[in-house]
């Protein structure tokens, strides 16, 4: 019988660590992403009053809001349950020195890199084509 009732104590804190696990990250990457709840509530379609018994843990997501959340969210809902507390922001590249985007570059797989580094070739390859033909044309 103790091992009955262990196991159902056991079941349910798994289940409120889970719940509050959510109910956290959902509050977390709302206010990351500078929304209200209101707003929140008003894309998944419930009022202010459930959304926030929501993040507060006491009222369970469906599927389907937790999908309309991740879109909302710009996320998948694997990201919004796993979330790890930081959101990547978007890298520019223009804003960079050489050296740092030779290092942002350097980070990336090697397939990734050999991409970037073709591209570039075919770049500089259609450039001097271009400059080419525009000085041999001015020449005629």
């Amino acid at each position: 019988m103790f091992r009955i009732y262990k196991h159902i104590c056991k079941c349910i804190l798994f289940s409120y660590f889970c719940v509050m696990s959510l109910a956290n990250n959902i509050k977390n990457i709302r206010e990351e992403k500078n929304l209200k709840q209101i707003e929140v509530a008003t894309h998944i379609g419930v009022d202010k009053s459930a959304y926030s018994k929501i993040e507060k843990g006491l009222r369970s997501l469906t599927v389907d809001e937790l999908q309309k959340m991740a879109g909302l969210f710009d996320m998948t809902t694997d990201q919004i349950i796993n979330f790890d507390g930081k959101i990547p922001k978007e890298v520019v590249l223009e804003d960079k020195t050489a050296v740092e985007q030779m290092k942002l570059i350097q980070q990336l797989d090697d397939e990734d890199k050999q991409t970037i580094l073709k591209l570039i070739d075919k770049m500089l390859t259609n450039k001097k084509f271009k400059d080419f033909f525009q000085k041999n044309v001015a020449a005629l």
